[in-house]
């Protein structure tokens, strides 16, 4: 039996390498995927980092 994630699982970080991870955070936030990324890049991929650069929480 296959399980399709489609939101994280209380994981404290951004997988880059899983679109739906990205589309998640893309859409929680409401900021296009590219800026997840390249948020992640300059701060890493703990989600509190990401959100707090962003602006968001």
């Amino acid at each position: 039996m296959v399980v399709s994630r489609r939101h994280p699982q209380d994981s404290p970080r951004i997988n880059v390498l899983e679109p739906w991870d990205l589309q998640y955070w893309s859409d929680r936030w409401n900021v296009p995927r590219q800026q997840v990324v390249d948020t992640i890049r300059r701060v890493g991929d703990q989600v509190h980092d990401v959100a707090l650069a962003l602006g968001k929480r």
